[in-house]
Formats: C-alpha cells, sequence, structure tokens
C-alpha cells in the first residue's frame, strides 16, 4: 500500500469516524419496551446480564419472552418479579445450587410459556439468525417430544437433494440481545481475555442481534482496543449500547476476572423457595438502591468483592 493511503486510513483505527455507544446502564436498559423479545447471552454459572435484568426489573420491564442458551438466575429472577411471559432454551437453573425456584413455580402456575429445546439445536437457531436465514436444519430433535411443542418454531422437513428428514428449527428473532463482557471502549469494540475459559455462544448470539446492549467489567481507551484488535470478539458495528457494570454478572462468574459468590447463590435459593422469600430479596437487592453501585454496596462496594472473589484483575 503506498505510504499516504497508508496515512489517511489511521485516524480510522484511532475511532475518529465511529459512533460512541457508550452510556448508563439505565439509559441503556431503558431502550428495551415491555412486550420485547430478548436475546440473553451468558451461561449457566458465567456471565449471564445480571446487572441489566435487575435494571429491568427497577424499571418494570416486563411480559418479555427471552431466549437463551443454558441460562438461570437472570431469568429466574424475571419470573420472581412476574415480568416473564415466555423462555425459549435448553435449561433454567442453579447448577449444583438446585432448581431456578422461581422459574420453576410460575412454569407450575401457567405464568410463564416454556419451549425446551437441545443445546445444539438452540445453537442452530441463533447461528440460523446470524446467517441471514429463517431456519436451519438439524438432527438432534428427530423423534422427540420436542418436535410436537410447537409447529411455529419446529417441524419436520426433508433435504432436497437426498430427502433425508431434518428438524427445521426457526432462527431465533430477538428485538433486543442483553449480555455482559469483559472490557469495552466508548464505540463498543468488546474483548475478551487472551486466557479465558469455554467461549459459550455469545459470539453467535451477537452477531445475530438486531439491537445489542452490553455491559461490560471495564471500560479501556481505544487505543487499547486497537493494540489487540484479535480479541476483538464483538466489533463497534454490531453494538448499539455499552454500559460500565463490574461484576455486572454477579453473583456469578466472570471467567478470568472473578468468580461466582457462592454464599450469595445459596442466600438466593433459600429466599426464592417461598413467594415471600423471593419479594424480599428483590426489595433488598433489586429495588433497595437505585442504581447497579447500590446494589455492590449491599457486599460492601466492588473493593470488598474483588478482594473476595477475584481471580486477577481485568485485562488482555
Amino acid at each position: 500500500m503506498p505510504r499516504q493511503s497508508r496515512r489517511t486510513l489511521a485516524p480510522l483505527t484511532r475511532g475518529r469516524f465511529m459512533k460512541e455507544k457508550l452510556t448508563t446502564l439505565s439509559d441503556a436498559v431503558r431502550r428495551i419496551p415491555s412486550g420485547s423479545r430478548v436475546a440473553f447471552g451468558g451461561n449457566i454459572m458465567r456471565r449471564q446480564p445480571n446487572a441489566a435484568v435487575r435494571e429491568m426489573i427497577r424499571q418494570g420491564i416486563g411480559d418479555l419472552t427471552v431466549y437463551a442458551f443454558a441460562t438461570g438466575l437472570s431469568v429466574d429472577m424475571l419470573a420472581a418479579a412476574g415480568l416473564l411471559r415466555r423462555y425459549e432454551g435448553v435449561y433454567v437453573g442453579l447448577f449444583w445450587h438446585g432448581l431456578a425456584p422461581n422459574f420453576r413455580r410460575a412454569v407450575e402456575a401457567g405464568r410463564v410459556e416454556v419451549r425446551d429445546f437441545s443445546e445444539s439445536s438452540i445453537v442452530a437457531r441463533f447461528q440460523a439468525a446470524c446467517s441471514g436465514l429463517s431456519y436451519m436444519p438439524v438432527k438432534a430433535l428427530l423423534g422427540t417430544d420436542m418436535m410436537r411443542q410447537d409447529p411455529d418454531i419446529v417441524m419436520e422437513t426433508a433435504c432436497p437433494f437426498t430427502g433425508e428428514p431434518y428438524a427445521a428449527v426457526r432462527a431465533i428473532d430477538a428485538e433486543f440481545t442483553v449480555m455482559h463482557g469483559y472490557r469495552g471502549d466508548r464505540f463498543g469494540n468488546i474483548q475478551w481475555p487472551l486466557a479465558r475459559d469455554a467461549d459459550d455462544v455469545d459470539q453467535i448470539i451477537a452477531r445475530g442481534s438486531r439491537r445489542l446492549i452490553v455491559t461490560v467489567e471495564e471500560i479501556v481507551d481505544h487505543e487499547e482496543i486497537v493494540r489487540q484488535p484479535n480479541l476483538t470478539y464483538i466489533p463497534a458495528q454490531w453494538v448499539e449500547a455499552v454500559a460500565l457494570a463490574p461484576f455486572g454478572a454477579h453473583p456469578l462468574a466472570c471467567d478470568t476476572i472473578h468468580d461466582e459468590d457462592v454464599d450469595h447463590i445459596r442466600a438466593y435459593a433459600q429466599a426464592g423457595a417461598t413467594p415471600e422469600g423471593a419479594r424480599a430479596y428483590l426489595d433488598a437487592y433489586v429495588h433497595g438502591g437505585p442504581t447497579h453501585d447500590d446494589y455492590l454496596m449491599r457486599f460492601g462496594g466492588r473493593d470488598a468483592l474483588e478482594a473476595r472473589l477475584s481471580v486477577r484483575r481485568s485485562g488482555a
């Protein structure tokens, strides 16, 4: 490339022509109206967007349809608050801490609809969305009761070349996607650490999103992003809003940054054993303060949580 042309590209790499996406958590969540279809990132014990969900509860955003891979506390809190209408995914639970008590109660009472999928078939639905397809063929559901649960989202089809049977699973059609990440810049470039645990399907979910909201453990200068561009797993052009929310997955883990808060997850499960206990929990930890910082202060603040739970300071 001629030297002059290289210089003309330099301002772009510094973010000069990129739109700033950094906002507050409350402003980011306020974009989601009641009745929305929302996809969540994260996994059972890791990186669920719990700070954003607590803000959704504070704002009373309800009548929600939620799509996720395998999830738990985030969806359970929405069920406890009476804001969940439908869930489509693999699993909702607290892993080795037991079932998701509020979600289970709501499903048994008929207040929440559920559509079950295997891991590979829900990933196929997200892959269809990020590929711009209306459906994806899979085999995992053939011969199971999942084939009969909802003809609007799963049905049998045949390969046009061989006639071989497949299950056609409809693409995820989320109006919003909410996830928690590691670090980002003010433009919405989101990076993961070089050393990390399994990556789940957050990148696939993000790529297929229409309006993506990401909370992160830290905001760094754009120059930090440019220095290691290979760590960017969600580029700015996918993101509508990015908000700073350290310990945004708490009490769950953000791998390589902090571990799960085992004591608090146990306390949450115990509180959720009864509707009264669940309401008391929401009053104390969600409605007890208007901001995420107020939530963190319930545990002594960010420094106290870092001292107790951190694996290491955030960084690439």
